[in-house]
């Protein structure tokens, strides 16, 4: 194996964004002298790893969805091949596959990885080859302008674990989630626009950009809520309006500063028990344009898991016996999670609530978004 060290990362970080993922193997197998690597992206339903020329992996029982899902770097004996995830602060990119050769044991491979996952990351703003490679099928214009609008579906510090699902993930219309990290904070915010397809998506855009106006002004969620009212009432004078629930959680206390502006509900998972947490109803956004809102607070303990879910889980009916998703089986379904990381949990509860189906297409589109809190770093 050559020292190339350098030589790869320069040759990543110099790659055209169409380019990176070829320039990347080439690079990566002249570093291990075991042939060219392949970068594998999950597709947004996060079923399969897919690589550049269309090749699939499925997650479930292959080492190299075992690498994505356990977030470590897999071996396998049988071809000699590496699996390393890629991930940036908590949101898992992919997986590079690097072949090796006879008796070889490559070092920083994990630091490439960490170079390489980044630059991802960045080429996915200049090309459209990585969301080509990532969509099994053609997704609706309604759910192209929700993941347009969508941050990272996950993230990690030493105080928070997030993650974030739609379902379903190619059709989804209303549904959002959307949140933002500061200095000793991290602000959340799941949205339900009203109606279906391209309407019920731009009244989302509009209210999560209003939402995101006011947040970055410096607005708190009270002032951030009042202003995406009178957005959505400014523009559909009350004929549709935009449920949501505002999360604000501070770092030092682990006090969660909360609206509650329609049908999201969350659920807390501490210990052994999971309960709905339970807030004021207020209107949701747009529906009067003039509407005060008032923040409500709770508080969280290190280990505790909260998971929040739109209507079209809470709300879901089986089609055989009408029994409520949003009762027994939602809270078995939680409490399936609680050995898993919010990636994984997000998806227990959304495999969940597809099967509730029973091979039916859901009646609505659906979010799950978990945090958990860790608690107080020990720098902060």
């Amino acid at each position: 194996m050559s020292d190339g060290f350098g030589e790869v990362v320069r040759a990543v970080q110099e790659a055209r964004p169409h380019e990176l993922a070829a320039v990347a193997g080439r690079a990566v197998g002249r570093y291990t002298g075991g042939g060219e690597a392949r970068l594998l992206l999950p597709d947004y339903r996060q079923t399969v790893l897919v690589a550049p020329d269309g090749g699939e992996t499925p997650i479930a029982n292959t080492a190299p969805g075992h690498a994505f899902a356990a977030q470590r770097t897999i071996r396998d004996e049988t071809d000699d091949t590496l699996h390393v995830p890629l991930t940036v602060h908590g949101d898992r990119i992919g997986v590079l596959t690097v072949p090796l050769p006879p008796g070889a044991e490559p070092d920083r491979l994990d630091e490439l990885a960490a170079v390489l996952a980044r630059a991802v990351r960045l080429a996915d703003g200049g090309t459209d080859l990585y969301r080509r490679v990532r969509r099994r099928t053609r997704l609706t214009v309604a759910a192209e302008m929700q993941w347009d609008l969508l941050p990272a579906s996950a993230f990690e510090t030493a105080e928070i674990g997030f993650a974030g699902r739609l379902e379903p993930a190619y059709a989804v219309w209303g549904d959002h989630f959307d949140w933002a990290a500061a200095t000793g904070g991290f602000t959340l915010a799941v949205t339900n626009g009203m109606g279906t397809g391209t309407e019920a998506a731009g009244l989302t855009h509009l209210a999560v950009s209003a939402l995101r106006n006011a947040r970055r002004s410096g607005g708190d969620i009270a002032e951030q809520a009042t202003l995406a009212d009178q957005a959505v009432f400014a523009r559909h004078r009350g004929a549709l309006y935009v449920s949501t629930l505002l999360l604000d959680f501070d770092h030092a206390t682990g006090r969660v500063r909360t609206i509650d502006a329609g049908s999201p509900r969350i659920y807390r998972l501490r210990g052994t028990s999971a309960d709905l947490v339970e807030f004021d109803a207020q209107l949701p956004l747009g529906m009067f344009g003039d509407t005060r809102y008032v923040v409500e607070e709770f508080t969280v303990e290190p280990g505790d898991r909260l998971v929040v879910v739109s209507d079209g889980v809470h709300g879901a009916r089986s089609p055989s016996s009408a029994e409520p998703f949003g009762g027994t089986r939602l809270l078995n379904a939680l409490r399936d999670t609680r050995l898993q990381a919010p990636p994984e949990a997000v998806g227990t509860v959304v495999r969940n609530y597809v099967a509730f189906y029973e091979g039916e297409e859901p009646a609505d589109d659906a979010v799950v978004v978990c945090v958990d809190w860790r608690g107080v770093s020990g720098g902060a």
